[in-house]
């Protein structure tokens, strides 16, 4: 009781030092806010004192706006009502740090033109989810619940669902990649698995190399982690090895970043003998790789090549980061590093350390799935439609938009290199205008210098909307004065 604490005097009224204990006990957050005093019946009894004097002080306090009686029901603390409350406001941007600057600054969804309801929009290469396999998927998951729900819905391992791993193993062991000693880590995703690797094994200042142009989100978490990203220029077959091999001749990178297959934004696959050269000047010079397996699975017009990890046999310098998200299921976010079994030992602390786990839920779903041969139907059955729908884009581009470089082999999206003088970040707002937004080609380059390009992504898109979003890029295009175009 509260009132144990308190001495009475003769000095004082009664009721004002009853009124001076509850309001102390007030300030000290003895009482706070919502606290129910005891009755006026029970005080007057423990303590000996008239009725009165009690009720005179709680009167006198709910006066001053400290307490307020409810028939029936008692009486309640609720603050010091005579004085204004005066928030604390944090100016949280002065606080920030670097990696929090640069992450909003290179935030497209932030920065770039929204997207409004109704407009054709080509800045997506996610899959069209309507060719989701939904009732296969739900099979899987009713499946491994009812086989080891408990044990998926308690804590998993950091390193990844056994069953899974062992299934990529696998999957990798197809696409030629030899596995001894070599080993999986689970990922939440390709940007979890590229952020695990710049964390781990490089510093603020470190050299980068990557293609110019790249993957946003790669050059987004380089430049996060103060990278220095030096571009090297590709051609139709990939990174040109003339300038690889001079950049090497000035810098001594940390890692080279590349996405040999499917290339995000440009859609090319790099030649076998264009990933040997690359592979054997990457040797020479002892740089390790980041190999990034972007959209491997969505070939349209040549046999599949095997990965550059395939071509380093027992070596351990390359590391292969995997994922399916741009074909299938981007919302369970899994991917994959595949590398040397030490470093992924140490990857796996890391990954530990940032989120414990990825959901085992999701990975075992995922591998019933696949394991179930639905995968493989789905891809036959996307690679078609994807494929007519890039032939089709295509078609359009070069019935509406005056290009002077089209690059694309595969995957979900086309990259077009436009006059010299068109600059696409006008291009892009006046498309805005009538309804139309794509994603400008500086975004990809390392120093956002390119402003002659823009990458086209289709995959959600139908026929209709296609053909009337180009043929509207294409009119914006031709508006653009003679004297500037020439």
């Amino acid at each position: 009781m509260i009132f144990s604490s308190l001495k009475l005097n003769d000095s004082e009224t009664i009721y004002t030092q009853i009124e001076k204990h509850i309001y102390r006990s007030i300030q000290n957050g003895e009482l706070f806010r919502g606290s129910k005093l005891p009755s006026t019946r029970e005080v007057s009894q423990v303590m000996g004192i008239s009725r009165n004097s009690v009720i005179a002080a709680y009167e006198n306090l709910e006066s001053r706006g400290f307490v307020r009686s409810i028939k029936g029901k008692g009486t309640y603390v609720i603050g010091e009502e005579q004085q204004e409350e005066k928030p604390l406001y944090m100016n949280w941007y002065s606080r920030r740090n670097q990696y929090s600057k640069t992450c909003e600054e290179m935030d497209i969804i932030k920065t770039e033109p929204k997207y409004e309801k109704g407009m054709i929009s080509f800045k997506s290469i996610a899959p069209e989810e309507k060719f989701f396999d939904v009732e296969e998927f739900k099979r899987s998951f009713l499946e491994v619940m009812a086989l080891e729900g408990e044990k998926l819905l308690n804590y998993g391992y950091a390193k990844g669902y056994r069953g899974l791993i062992e299934y990529l193993m696998s999957y990798m062991e197809k696409k030629g990649v030899e596995s001894t000693h070599k080993d999986i880590l689970i990922t939440n995703g390709f940007t979890e698995g590229l952020d695990i690797i710049l964390s781990s094994l490089t510093s603020p200042g470190d050299v980068i190399f990557c293609e110019a142009p790249t993957h946003h989100t790669a050059l987004k978490l380089m430049k996060a982690y103060g990278l220095k990203v030096v571009g090297i220029p590709m051609d139709e077959q990939g990174m040109n090895i003339e300038s690889l091999e001079e950049a090497l001749k000035h810098y001594t990178p940390s890692f080279i970043y590349l996405i040999p297959s499917y290339h995000n934004p440009t859609g090319i696959v790099m030649s076998g003998e264009r990933r040997r050269q690359v592979y054997d000047m990457l040797n020479q010079y002892k740089i390790p790789i980041i190999e990034d397996g972007f959209n491997e699975e969505l070939l349209y017009s040549s046999t599949h090549i095997m990965p550059i990890a395939s071509l380093a046999k027992q070596s351990n310098h390359v590391i292969y980061i995997g994922s399916l998200s741009k074909i299938l299921f981007p919302g369970l976010r899994i991917g994959w590093i595949m590398a040397d079994q030490k470093l992924i030992y140490m990857l796996e602390s890391v990954k530990r350390a940032k989120n414990i786990h990825t959901s085992f839920l999701d990975q075992a779903a995922f591998l019933h799935y696949m394991k179930s041969g639905a995968f493989e139907r789905y891809v036959k059955k996307v690679r078609k439609h994807y494929r007519d729908k890039y032939l089709f884009t295509l078609e359009q581009i070069k019935v509406h938009i005056p290009y002077e470089s089209l690059w694309g082999e595969g995957g979900l999206h086309i990259f077009l290199h436009l006059r010299e003088e068109i600059n696409t970040r006008e291009l892009l707002e006046s498309c805005h205008k009538r309804g139309v937004i794509f994603m400008p080609g500086d975004l990809f380059y390392p120093n956002a210098t390119n402003h002659t390009s823009m990458r086209i992504g289709f995959a959600r898109l139908s026929e209709q909307e296609i053909q009337e979003g180009i043929r509207i890029i294409g009119e914006e295009i031709h508006k653009i004065p003679l004297e500037k175009q020439t």
